[in-house]
């Protein structure tokens, strides 16, 4: 026998062995404390030998104890470069020894705490001009940033890390000054001028915000001017409106390229249905890959108003696909949605969606028309030999121009999307981000409700409603006050302006599209809660946190980021709530609010289009539409088939309780009154008929 184990005991051993390795963590190492996060990011990192710590007093008051400076490194859990500096960073020992000696290291998930972001996010900016992720900030023990960077390859980390660690070391007032000075600075980002002509909305002063915006318009590949392309819905939003307010057929025009060429482009999934983040050219060809829900939640809704204004089914089956993509790559049980899907894979960035010509062929029996449709070409159009599928053509301009039928060339189009997914499925698909973001949700809550107003089906409305209910739940407390993220059952971290503004925007929405109050007295409970609780003292704007928040700094957020202001979707959110319940304390907020900005906004439109949209409404006659009696769900989804955006919707069929449905039900008649400043004109029992009197 020689002494040999016995061979099951051997399998024994080994079985005990891989048990005990897969218990420790990664490569043997035992799990920091991020194992306990609510945040899926910070689990990821879990493994790494660097000693993170949450943002909070357990961190702050160990800085403060040994008098360390705090490296703050801020990521999420679908940016590429974020996992790259894992990897050849916060993964190598001696790297996280070096951390560890000098510093007390942060994790921070931007998504989970926007807040943090946005103060050290402002630091980088001021330091660099540039912004970023992932973003490594140094700050002193109390929280003060005095320097700030991105991404570092390792060698080059060491080197920041030993510098920043001798200069805080040995010239320590310095350090402290430049802290003080960067501070002084992120606070002066949000001080506002004076706007003499305050009050005064008039037609001239928005056409030239309007000519301003156009001005930075792509009208060749859509979108807003630049090397890089992003979605910015609220830009193809804001056309939108306008061509419903001025009639102005440019606005049209410029919209419609936008939208064809997001549709044709490459940062459109043609396979799988949804975008990407954002496209590295100008022809929305490359894209970097991650999808964000808030991105395709905006878009939906955009299209679903596309397809609104023009009647394109084009732009409806866009809006279809963004849809699907969220309801079965994001959604989470019982109704929520989850935060975004990776862009990276074992096999690399993007390759889930590339294609290998003979690979592409082999999916599509060799239907070289196909092929040429999404310019899949033996040499690639992307890196290596691999494709990037995009269009130059909707599929019936294409089908015109190679004389087929386009009827025959979508059926053809849909059956090869089907095969290319099936194909597709077989590769390693990326992770989830399993985050649920209140300000997200309803996002995508409102997109459930565009869509079910643009199309009339049922099912967009059933999600809505399941999305509303998740979310009141799970994240709204009785009084008003809202979480920010769930997770495992409940919520963390208190919401911030964002979570109420969409919040209050999305719930009151669904009022308009189902006539069901209770979301309606929901949304005025969020906003009551977010106006005493982040109102500030000096300003008539709100603050981005509310009143306990541990940071230095309680940011202002006034411009539009990846998704519109938080205090411009707040102001219309009180002006929509001032209409529906006759408030003049809503109102009068909401036009304080644009007063503040207005100068701000004059130096560069493009960047404030939100607040440009609602400068529209303010600047223009704008209507509430009241439907009431026993028909008034019908009249109600009759009349949101349209596009309307300066329209106050409101209705019942039996309750007149709201302001201006008092004393217009009428027994046995549903009536759709039109009304301007609360005085109604005649009422009248057909849609058609009240529209003739909006026009």
């Amino acid at each position: 026998m020689s002494g040999s184990l016995p061979q099951c005991l051997k399998l024994f051993l080994l079985c005990a062995i891989l048990l005990l390795w897969s218990c420790s963590g990664k490569k043997g190492v035992t799990p920091n404390r991020l194992q306990f996060a609510s945040s899926p990011y910070l689990q990821e990192h879990a493994d790494n030998p660097v000693d993170w710590y949450e943002w909070g007093e357990e961190a702050l008051n160990k800085a403060k104890k040994e008098n360390k400076p705090l490296l703050i490194s801020i990521g999420y859990a679908a940016c590429h470069w974020c996992h790259e500096m894992e990897k050849e960073s916060f993964m190598d020992t001696a790297v996280a020894r070096v951390m560890n000696e000098n510093f007390v290291c942060i994790k921070v998930d931007r998504e989970e705490r926007p807040d943090i972001d946005q103060v050290y996010m402002n630091a980088l900016q001021l330091l660099t001009g540039n912004g970023g992720w992932p973003l490594n900030a140094f700050a002193l023990p109390d929280g003060k940033p005095f320097f700030a960077g991105t991404y570092y390859p390792k060698k080059a980390w060491l080197g920041v890390l030993s510098g920043i660690s001798k200069a805080y070391a040995a010239k320590h007032e310095l350090v402290v000054t430049q802290a003080n000075a960067l501070l002084n600075g992120i606070a002066e980002e949000d001080h506002l001028g004076v706007d003499t002509l305050s009050g005064k909305h008039t037609a001239p002063e928005y056409a030239a915000l309007y000519n301003d915006i156009y001005r930075h318009a792509d009208l060749t590949y859509g979108g807003l001017k630049g090397p890089q392309k992003f979605p910015t819905p609220a830009f193809a939003e804001f056309l939108l409106q306008d061509f419903y307010i001025s009639h102005r057929k440019e606005s049209l025009r410029a919209a419609v390229v936008t939208l064809n060429k997001m549709a044709l482009g490459g940062i459109h999934d043609h396979v799988g249905g949804g975008f990407a983040r954002y496209t590295t050219d100008s022809a929305w060809k490359i894209p970097h890959f991650e999808k964000m829900l808030y991105d395709n939640a905006q878009l939906a809704s955009l299209y679903a108003h596309a397809y609104q204004v023009t009647g394109d089914s084009f732009y409806r089956e866009i809006m279809i696909g963004a849809l699907d993509f969220i309801g079965q790559t994001l959604a989470a049980p019982g109704g929520g949605y989850y935060s975004s899907l990776n862009a990276d894979t074992k096999a690399g960035e993007g390759a889930f969606y590339a294609w290998r010509k003979k690979d592409f062929l082999a999916a599509v029996d060799n239907d070289q028309a196909i092929a040429d449709y999404f310019h899949v070409s033996d040499e690639g159009n992307w890196e290596q030999g691999l494709n990037i599928l995009y269009a130059e053509k909707t599929p019936a301009e294409f089908a015109v121009g190679r004389k087929l039928r386009p009827v025959d060339f979508a059926k053809k189009l849909a059956l090869v999307k089907t095969a290319l997914s099936r194909e597709r499925s077989r590769r390693e698909k990326p992770t989830v981000d399993s985050k649920i973001i209140t300000a997200w949700n309803c996002i995508a809550l409102k997109a459930y409700a565009d869509a079910y107003a643009a199309t009339g089906v049922e099912d967009y409305l059933v999600k809505a409603r399941s999305c509303a209910a998740f979310i009141e739940k799970g994240m709204l407390k009785a009084d008003g006050r809202i979480m920010r993220h769930f997770n495992n059952g409940k919520g963390y971290i208190d919401g911030f302006l964002d979570d109420y503004a969409w919040a209050g925007t999305a719930f009151t929405r669904l009022y308009q599209v189902s006539f069901d109050k209770h979301w309606l007295m929901l949304a005025k409970r969020i906003t009551d809660y977010a106006i005493v609780n982040f109102g500030s003292r000096t300003s008539n704007l709100f603050f981005y946190s509310g009143k306990n928040d541990e940071l230095v700094l309680r940011k202002t957020e006034i411009a539009d980021d990846a998704i519109p202001s938080s205090n411009a979707v707040f102001a219309k959110l009180l002006y929509t709530l001032g209409t529906i319940f006759a408030d003049s304390t809503y109102s009068a907020r909401a036009l304080n609010m644009y007063n503040a900005v207005t100068l701000r906004i004059k130096t560069a439109p493009h960047y404030y289009l939100q607040w440009c949209s609602l400068a529209a409404v303010l600047s223009t006659k704008s209507y509430e539409v009241v439907v009431t009696g026993k028909d008034a769900f019908e009249k109600n989804k009759e009349l949101n088939r349209y596009f309307l955006p300066t329209i106050v919707l409101m209705g019942s069929i039996d309750d007149d309780s709201l302001p201006l449905l008092e004393h217009k039900l009428v027994a046995g008649k549903t009536l759709i009154y039109v009304c301007t400043d609360r005085l109604c004109k005649r009422p009248e029992e057909t849609v058609a008929a009240a529209l003739a009197q909006i026009k």
